[in-house]
């Protein structure tokens, strides 16, 4: 299937490793141009080593701090000037766990900055030059916590679940322009953020953190946790031509992780 990605011209955030690089990645290899954002950039190059030769030069990292609004900005301006993107990705990491009882009134504000209020305006920023086309792919990756919330994730759920609530508004304004705008929400993916919470559930339990990831696999349909790839299939899709009828979605790749309908 011919995604009609051939020359389009993407930002991904996040895309120094998880499932900003593997996004990053599987957008290049479909024949998209594509800016890959992170704070550090090294990890960015190591990748891109992986992909075929003739592939590598799509890939351009560039820096952001999405904690810092400056430089936001400063991104939005680059690509501004070079005539903006057809495809944005707004990914971001994840707050350290916490109860709702603990989370800080601090840490609520400081994150809901990087991972919301700075995604938001970058985006705002880039619309202008995606109507001008009279197309664009905006797809923001979220959680199954948004659906499901995750225990001692208090912070992850709730900024995230704004971000749907803001997405679905979006895509009802933009439509006409050619514009879709969805989310997707990954489950349990084999990625560092998912180790790291495995291993912090593995301190809070006492248990080997070997067993808290078996218990965590034994409870998906089907069995695993998924591949980074598996994911960003599924995002590159939503990003092409030929998910132009996909809008206002929150699309869940989990194995089955969320059991409501």
């Amino acid at each position: 299937m011919d995604l009609g990605l051939a020359g389009k011209k993407a930002l991904v955030l996040g895309a120094s490793r998880g499932l900003g690089a593997a996004i990053a990645r599987s957008l290049a290899l479909e024949g998209a141009d594509v800016r890959a954002a992170a704070r550090g950039t090294g990890r960015i190059a190591e990748w891109v080593e992986t992909l075929p030769a003739d592939r590598r030069s799509a890939v351009m990292p560039v820096h952001l701090d999405l904690a810092d609004l400056a430089s936001v900005e400063a991104l939005a301006r680059q690509i501004e000037a070079s005539g903006g993107v057809d495809i944005l990705i707004n990914n971001s990491g994840g707050p350290a766990p916490s109860s709702a009882q603990e989370a800080k009134r601090a840490d609520w504000i400081a994150e809901f900055e990087a991972m919301a209020a700075n995604i938001m305006h970058l985006t705002q920023t880039l619309l202008p030059a995606m109507k001008a086309r009279a197309w664009g792919r905006i797809v923001t990756i979220a959680s199954s916590g948004v659906e499901q919330p995750i225990a001692n994730l208090a912070i992850s759920n709730g900024v995230r679940a704004a971000l749907v609530g803001w997405s679905k508004t979006l895509a009802g304004e933009v439509a006409t322009h050619g514009i879709t705008v969805n989310v997707v929400a990954p489950g349990r993916i084999a990625t560092e953020r998912v180790a790291s919470l495995d291993e912090s559930a593995a301190g809070r339990s006492g248990k080997p953190v070997e067993e808290i990831a078996r218990q965590s696999a034994a409870a998906i349909p089907v069995g695993r946790y998924g591949r980074p790839e598996e994911f960003a299939d599924v995002v590159t899709f939503l990003a092409s031509e030929r998910a132009s009828y996909i809008n206002g979605s929150l699309v869940r790749v989990d194995g089955g992780l969320v059991r409501s309908i």
